[in-house]
């Protein structure tokens, strides 16, 4: 598909979405589009491993992109889940350049790319555009430093908590778990065993009903208050 057929799906709706180029101006977004490429992912395609010279970096028009590590004997650890709108791979094409994890698409996805060169010729001539991403990369360092700090100080219901709550919001009582639920083992730092214990333990506790992928808060104060606490000792 090309980019001018991408455009059915507006575009720039996708590249206003991400948080990097919040507030750019028309101009300012037509430039961001002369710049990026479409590419079209298949399920479990990896776009870059750990240690590759950094090219560019992606939003996700459509799909999910997982972040990754290896650890020495093979076992995956997912940084974080990239959904429609969020951009990933930006802050590698600064400091030594290479990508500092995996990325690959968790299913059919559509994805815009950023080639370094091209886009670092951008923020030369646009200064408002190189702004916006440095209130983006700090807000990304942020999620970075909560998710460490959540690793570190919280439990493993604590972290659930807090990731249903970020998922659905306070008015959203039925969601869907993107991920499937090995993946999101992986991605709250603990194994699958001790995750479906959690999900039905706070489903014995009247917190949530869990069908499939689909969760329900039941009591939202309570799933709050669980995601506030810190591990005992």
């Amino acid at each position: 598909m090309s980019l001018l057929q991408f455009r059915a799906m507006d575009i720039n709706a996708v590249i206003r979405r991400c948080h990097l180029f919040a507030g750019v101006t028309d101009q300012d977004l037509e430039l961001l589009v002369g710049v990026c490429r479409l590419l079209d992912c298949t399920r479990g395609q990896v776009l870059f491993a750990q240690g590759d010279v950094a090219s560019g970096f992606y939003i996700v028009a459509s799909g999910k992109v997982k972040i990754y590590k290896l650890s020495p004997d093979g076992k995956e650890r997912i940084l974080h889940i990239v959904q429609p709108g969020g951009s990933f791979a930006e802050a590698a094409i600064f400091a030594d350049g290479c990508y500092p994890a995996f990325a690959e698409s968790l299913g059919k996805s559509q994805l815009l790319f950023f080639p370094k060169r091209d886009f670092f010729d951008l923020l030369h001539s646009h200064s408002q555009i190189a702004i916006n991403m440095i209130g983006g990369l700090s807000r990304f360092l942020r999620q970075f430093a909560t998710q460490i700090e959540d690793l570190t100080f919280k439990d493993v219901p604590s972290r659930l908590a807090r990731y249903l709550l970020d998922l659905g919001g306070d008015e959203q009582p039925l969601i869907e778990l993107p991920i499937a639920k090995s993946q999101l083992a992986s991605n709250l730092g603990t194994v699958s065993e001790t995750l479906s214990r959690t999900f039905r333990k706070l489903s014995d506790d009247a917190v949530i009903s869990v069908k499939g992928k689909q969760i329900e808060i039941l009591d939202l104060d309570r799933l709050v208050d669980l995601s506030e606490s810190f591990k005992d000792g």
